[in-house]
């Protein structure tokens, strides 16, 4: 089913998706979760609200040469929250918690000239990275978003969705030495990464992954490229961005910036696509990388629950490695 998603819906995504939902149901248990504690309460309205008393933190490590480092224990590791040493009580190298991703992929004008390549390196990420108890999805945006292709854990189904991406945006005129002329229709980029996250993710267990493909220029969203940002990190998110920008626009614009501090800031990683840096490497890159994560919990010293965002961060006891991982998290009430 193909969802139209108008700038309006910026905030909510049409109420919520039924058919996301109906997906969300038939995910596959979390049974790899490491044992938390949890306080249930069911309010006079019958919802039932969950409390975690343990922060789960997904990180990468590498070298100084930028080698992934995958066989380190937890003794090798510190953790940090607001400067405080934290006891790290549940650690795990290649967790088997189920992996949700969400493919992003820019369809403005500028993007005209690269989908095909897009459309084929998608299929094959997705067909090497999913198992069966993973899941994904897609959504296209330009002018406006659509979910293309809803939860599911069939690379063909995915395929034919990858085939339905259109050009959506307004018209872009390329002229030498200028900056190309662009209607009043946009690129919702920030949009589309508040939707993925807020509506889709926010209430998935185990490991979530957005991979945004897009030149990294947005113009039209209603949210802000800082709030789109917090939705992901409130989800636990993490962004890899793809800039993948065709010449003639190169002008239009740079986006590096706007992406790497949207992958820095959720764990991720940000990438260029160039002629030896080529798109289906890079998706060999994040899948290498998405199997060679380490699960780091932990109870938090300060137990208050005020919203504020807390700072976390991950050290390496050797020398020479250094750990990717998100910049923090919120410690909104009723999380």
């Amino acid at each position: 089913m193909r969802l139209p998603i108008g700038l309006a819906a910026a905030i909510v995504f049409l109420g919520g998706l039924a058919t996301a939902q109906q997906a969300k149901q038939s995910k596959p248990v979390n049974s790899g979760k490491p044992a938390t504690t949890i306080k249930v309460d069911v309010n006079e309205m019958g919802t039932i609200r969950v409390e975690v008393d343990v922060v789960n933190i997904l990180c990468s490590v590498r070298d100084k040469n930028g080698r992934l480092i995958a066989d380190l224990d937890k003794e090798a590791f510190i953790m940090e929250e607001d400067g405080k040493p934290q006891k790290i009580k549940y650690f795990t190298r290649e967790t088997n918690l189920p992996l949700t991703i969400g493919l992003l992929v820019d369809v403005s004008r500028s993007q005209e000239n690269l989908l095909e390549v897009e459309r084929q390196a998608g299929y094959r990420f997705f067909s090497e990275v999913l198992s069966k108890k993973d899941m994904a999805f897609l959504i296209s945006f330009g002018a406006d978003a659509e979910l293309l292709q809803d939860y599911t854990g069939s690379a063909e189904m995915l395929r034919d969705a990858l085939e339905q991406l259109r050009i959506s945006g307004g018209f872009v005129t390329p002229t030498p030495g200028t900056i190309p002329n662009q209607h009043p229709r946009g690129t919702i980029l920030y949009d589309a990464v508040y939707l993925a996250s807020d509506d889709m993710l926010r209430t998935e267990v185990g490991r979530k992954v957005i991979v945004v493909i897009t030149d990294g220029v947005d113009v039209g969203s209603r949210i802000s490229k800082s709030r789109a940002i917090e939705s992901a990190q409130r989800s636990d998110a993490i962004i890899y961005s793809i800039v993948y920008s065709d010449p003639r626009y190169q002008g239009y614009g740079n986006g590096w910036g706007t992406m790497k501090k949207m992958s820095t800031d959720t764990g991720g990683r940000v990438f260029r696509v160039s002629r030896r840096n080529t798109l289906e490497r890079i998706f060999a890159e994040i899948e290498e990388e998405m199997r060679s994560q380490y699960s780091l919990g932990y109870t938090p010293t300060n137990p208050v629950k005020d919203g504020s965002f807390r700072r976390i961060k991950v050290k390496l006891k050797p020398k020479g490695l250094k750990a990717q991982a998100r910049k923090g998290y919120y410690a909104a009430k009723g999380s």
